[in-house]
C-alpha cells in the first residue's frame, strides 16, 4: 500500500439521536454502545491492520480531543485536528487535507467516520484498498452501501457504466447523488439495482479533493487558503480562531461531490449501519430467541420481544413489552417504542429550547 496513504476519522458531533447517553461531554463517538470498546476504539481497532497510528488523523471538536486522545493513545498529539466549531463535514475534511497536504503533497486519504457500525471489517478493509488503487488514478471515490431495504433514512447514489475493475470490486461512474427518498422513491431505488445508499466514505488524492474544492467553494477555499498559510506558524491558532466562525456550513456531498468531475462508486456489502438511533442497535446486534438485546445490564424478561436495554449494570425487567427502547442512564432513563426513536432528536431539541443542559 502507497506509504502516504492516510486515514482522516471524521469524529464530529454529539448524536442527540443517541440521547440520553450522548450528551455534549461525553458525543456518541465516545461512548461503549456495542461493548466494552468505544465506537471510536473500534474505528481505530478495524483501521489498524491498514494504518499505523501516525498514518491516522482525527478531526474533532474542541471539547472533545482530550477525551479522544484518551482513547486513542497511539496517535501522535499533532494528529489531532481541532475543529473550534462545527461547519459541517466539507469544511472539516478540507481541515484535515491541508494538513495532510503540509505533511505529503502527494498523499491520499481515505474520508471514514468514528462511528459507524462494520460487520465484516475485512471486506471493509479489502474496499478500502481497491478503492485506494482507483482513487490513485484521480478519481474521486466514493463507497456506495448496496441497500437490503428500501430505507428512507439514506442519501443514495445512482450508478452508470463500469469504470474499471480492481481486486473483485467494480468501480462505477456516478450519474447522480439523490437526497433522502420518498418511501416509493426508496422501492424503487431498491428494485432498479442501480442504487447505493451513500455512506459518508469518500478516498481521494488530496490534490484531487483540494483542486475540486477550489473550484466548487471558491468563497469557502480563499478562507481555507488564510488558514493553510497560517499552519506551522505562532500564529496558527489565533488565524483558525478568526476565520473558522466566518466558515458557512456545508456537507461535502452538496459542497463537492454532487458537483464534482470524475467521481466514481464503488458498491460495497460489509453489514454496514450508520447508528443513527437506539432502533439501530435492535437492527445491527444479536438479539436473543426473542430478538431482544440487552447490554451493560442483566434483562429480566416475560414475554417481550424485539426490546432493545442499554443500561447501567442494573437489572431491568420487562414484562409483555415489543418494540421498546429501554436506556438507562445514571439521571434519565428512556423509554420508546421502536418505530418513535428518531424522535428522541425532538426531545432533545425540546430540551435545549427549556434550557435544561443539566441532561444534555
Amino acid at each position: 500500500m502507497n506509504d502516504h496513504y492516510y486515514a482522516l476519522i471524521m469524529a464530529g458531533g454529539v448524536g442527540t439521536r443517541l440521547w440520553p447517553l450522548s450528551r455534549e461531554d461525553r458525543p456518541k463517538q465516545a461512548l461503549p454502545l456495542i461493548g466494552d470498546r468505544t465506537m471510536f476504539q473500534i474505528a481505530l481497532d478495524r483501521l489498524a491492520p491498514l494504518f499505523t497510528p501516525d498514518r491516522m488523523l482525527v478531526v474533532a471538536g474542541s471539547n472533545h480531543v482530550a477525551l479522544l486522545k484518551a482513547q486513542g493513545p497511539g496517535i501522535p498529539n499533532e494528529n489531532f485536528i481541532v475543529e473550534p466549531m462545527g461547519r459541517g463535514t466539507a469544511p472539516a475534511i478540507a481541515l484535515g487535507a491541508i494538513h495532510l497536504g503540509r505533511k505529503h503533497p502527494d498523499a491520499m486519504m481515505a474520508v471514514l467516520t468514528a462511528d459507524h457500525f462494520i460487520a465484516d471489517e475485512a471486506g471493509f478493509r479489502r474496499a478500502l484498498l481497491a478503492a485506494g488503487k482507483v482513487a490513485a488514478r484521480g478519481h474521486l471515490v466514493t463507497l456506495g452501501v448496496t441497500p437490503d431495504t428500501p430505507a428512507t433514512g439514506y442519501g443514495y447514489i445512482e450508478r452508470g457504466e463500469v469504470v474499471e475493475s480492481v481486486e473483485n470490486f467494480l468501480a462505477y461512474r456516478v450519474m447522480s447523488f439523490r437526497e433522502k427518498p420518498s418511501a416509493a422513491a426508496a422501492e424503487r431505488f431498491l428494485a432498479d439495482g442501480r442504487h447505493s445508499w451513500n455512506s459518508g466514505m469518500f478516498i481521494w488524492r488530496v490534490d484531487r479533493f483540494l483542486a475540486e474544492l477550489a473550484r466548487t467553494m471558491p468563497e469557502f477555499c480563499a478562507q481555507l487558503d488564510e488558514i493553510d498559510r497560517a499552519l506551522g506558524t505562532p500564529g496558527e491558532s489565533s488565524t483558525l480562531a478568526k476565520v473558522w466562525p466566518r466558515v458557512a456550513s456545508q456537507t461535502v456531498d452538496y459542497g463537492v461531490m454532487e458537483k464534482a468531475r470524475d467521481v466514481v462508486v464503488i458498491p460495497i456489502d460489509i453489514g454496514w449501519n450508520d447508528i443513527g438511533s437506539w432502533a439501530s442497535l435492535l437492527d445491527v446486534l444479536p438479539g436473543d430467541a426473542d430478538g431482544n438485546v440487552c447490554i451493560h445490564a442483566e434483562h429480566l424478561n416475560a414475554g417481550s420481544r424485539n426490546v432493545l436495554v442499554h443500561g447501567r449494570g442494573r437489572i431491568v425487567a420487562t414484562i409483555g413489552l415489543e418494540d421498546v427502547i429501554i436506556v438507562d442512564t445514571e439521571d434519565v432513563v428512556l423509554v420508546c417504542r421502536k418505530d418513535q426513536a428518531e424522535a428522541v432528536k425532538r426531545m432533545v431539541d425540546r430540551l435545549k429550547d427549556e434550557g435544561r443542559t443539566d441532561i444534555l
